[in-house]
C-alpha cells in the first residue's frame, strides 16, 4: 500500500479543506476558532441525523471512498472492542455526540464523545480557543462546555447508533466532574453520568486531567482516583474504562496511575491530555489579548507537546508493561509522529489539533503511512508494531 494512495485518492477533499479552510488557519488572527468548529459540527450534525437522505448518502459516500482505508492488518481486537484502525478522533471536537454515526466516513477506526458532565455548563468566558499558527498548536480554556448527559443521551439515540459492538467505528464516551460539583461528591456525580450513557458507550474514560475546571486535576492523586474508579465499576453494565492523565504528571504519579490500572484492572490509559506547561513558548504573545502565553489560562495543545506526550507514553509503558493497552494522543500531526507513538508502546492514537490543521486528508495519510511501515519492517499486523522500539524507515 504505502503512500501512494495518499496523494491521488484524497486531492478533491484535501484541495477544498486547503482552499477554503487553509487560509483561516494560517494566521492566529482572523476567523474565531471556536466559531469555525462550531460551524463545522452544526453541518455534521445535520449529515449525521439526514445521512439516509440520497444526497446527503451520496455526499457521503464519496467522502468514505476518499478518505477510508480498509486493511485487515490494522484491525485490532482491545479491551472487548474491535477497531478498523489505529487512529482516532479525540475527545474535545465532538462534545456533545451530534456527529456520531459519522465518524468512521472521514476514515477514523474510533471517536472519542465528549467531555461529557452530569450539568449541563456554558463552559468559561469566551474567547477561550485560540490559534498558534506558525507552531501549529492552540491554547484552550473551554471549560467541559457540553449540554450534559441527558441531553448527549438524547442526541445519540436520535441519530439511531448501531447498538455497541456492531458499529463502524468503536465510540468512547469521555466524562468528566461538573463545575458545580464539590470535589469528594466527583464519584457520583461521573457515576451520574456514566449510569445513563453507559447502554450507548463502546468504552468510558474518567477525565480527571483538563487543566481547565478547577481542582479537577487533584483526582489524579492515587487514593482519590482508586475511589472513583471503585465507584464507577460497581455500575451495571459498566463499559470498559480508561483513565486519561495530564503530561504534567511527575515521573512517580505516572508510575502510581500504571500501577492503579493494572490493580483495579482499568481497561488503558490515555496519555495525554492539554499541558499547562507553555514547552518554550512562555513568551509568545497571543495576538486577541495581547498578553503573553505564560500569563495566560489554559491548556496548551498541537506540535509543541509532542515530545512531552511521546516520554509520558513511554513511563507508562516501562512502569505497566506491555499487557496495559494504551493510547497516545498529544501532537500528533504526521504518520512518522503516529509510528513513534505506537512504536513507543501506544496501541492506539488520536488525533485533535493535528486534524484541524492537517484537515481531513491526513487520517488516510497516517494510514497510509502505517501500513508502508508495516511493509518495510516485514510485518504482517500492526500488533507486532506496538511497543517495538522501531524507528521510522
Amino acid at each position: 500500500m504505502g503512500q501512494m494512495g495518499t496523494t491521488g485518492a484524497t486531492t478533491a477533499t484535501a484541495a477544498l479543506y486547503q482552499r477554503f479552510v487553509g487560509p483561516l488557519l494560517s494566521q492566529d488572527e482572523g476567523a474565531d476558532a471556536e466559531q469555525l468548529s462550531q460551524i463545522t459540527l452544526t453541518a455534521l450534525e445535520q449529515a449525521s441525523l439526514r445521512r439516509q437522505w440520497p444526497l446527503v448518502q451520496g455526499a457521503l459516500a464519496g467522502l468514505a471512498a476518499e478518505l477510508s482505508r480498509p486493511d485487515p492488518r490494522l484491525e485490532q481486537s482491545l479491551f472487548g472492542c474491535r477497531f478498523a484502525n489505529p487512529v482516532g478522533l479525540a475527545a474535545g471536537f465532538d462534545k456533545n455526540g451530534v456527529a456520531a454515526a459519522i465518524w468512521h466516513l472521514f476514515g477514523f477506526g474510533f471517536a472519542e464523545l465528549g467531555t461529557i458532565t452530569w450539568h449541563a455548563q456554558p463552559g468559561n468566558p469566551r474567547p477561550r480557543l485560540f490559534r498558534l499558527a506558525a507552531e501549529r498548536a492552540a491554547l484552550n480554556r473551554m471549560g467541559f462546555n457540553n449540554q450534559g448527559a441527558q441531553a448527549c443521551r438524547r442526541l445519540l439515540e436520535r441519530q439511531r447508533l448501531p447498538p455497541p459492538g456492531q458499529r463502524p467505528a468503536v465510540l468512547g464516551i469521555n466524562l468528566g466532574k461538573s463545575k458545580i460539583t464539590p470535589l469528594e461528591q466527583a464519584p457520583d456525580d461521573y457515576a451520574a453520568s456514566l449510569e445513563l450513557l453507559a447502554p450507548l458507550a463502546d468504552y468510558a474514560v474518567i477525565n480527571v486531567s483538563s487543566p481547565n475546571t478547577p481542582g479537577l486535576r487533584e483526582l489524579q492523586d492515587e487514593a482519590l482516583l482508586r475511589r472513583l474508579v471503585e465507584r464507577l465499576r460497581r455500575l451495571p453494565g459498566c463499559p470498559p474504562l480508561l483513565v486519561k492523565i495530564a503530561p504534567d504528571l511527575e515521573d512517580d504519579a505516572i508510575d502510581a496511575i500504571a500501577r492503579l490500572a493494572y490493580q483495579e484492572g482499568l481497561a488503558g490509559v490515555i496519555a495525554v491530555n492539554t499541558s499547562l506547561d507553555r514547552l518554550g513558548l512562555g513568551e509568545r504573545r497571543l495576538a486577541q489579548t495581547g498578553r503573553a502565553l505564560a500569563e495566560e489560562a489554559g491548556g496548551l495543545s498541537g506540535a509543541p507537546l509532542r515530545h512531552r506526550a511521546l516520554e509520558v507514553l513511554r513511563r507508562l509503558r516501562a512502569t505497566a508493561g506491555p499487557a496495559l493497552p494504551l493510547i497516545g494522543v498529544g501532537g500528533i500531526d504526521s504518520a512518522e509522529v503516529a509510528w513513534e507513538r505506537i512504536s513507543a508502546g501506544a496501541s492506539l492514537v488520536q488525533l485533535y489539533t493535528g486534524w484541524i490543521y492537517g484537515g481531513p486528508s491526513l487520517v488516510p495519510q497516517i494510514l497510509d503511512g502505517l501500513a508502508s511501515q508495516l511493509d518495510r519492517h516485514g510485518l504482517g499486523h500492526i500488533g507486532e508494531a506496538v511497543g517495538s522500539g522501531l524507528a521510522w524507515r
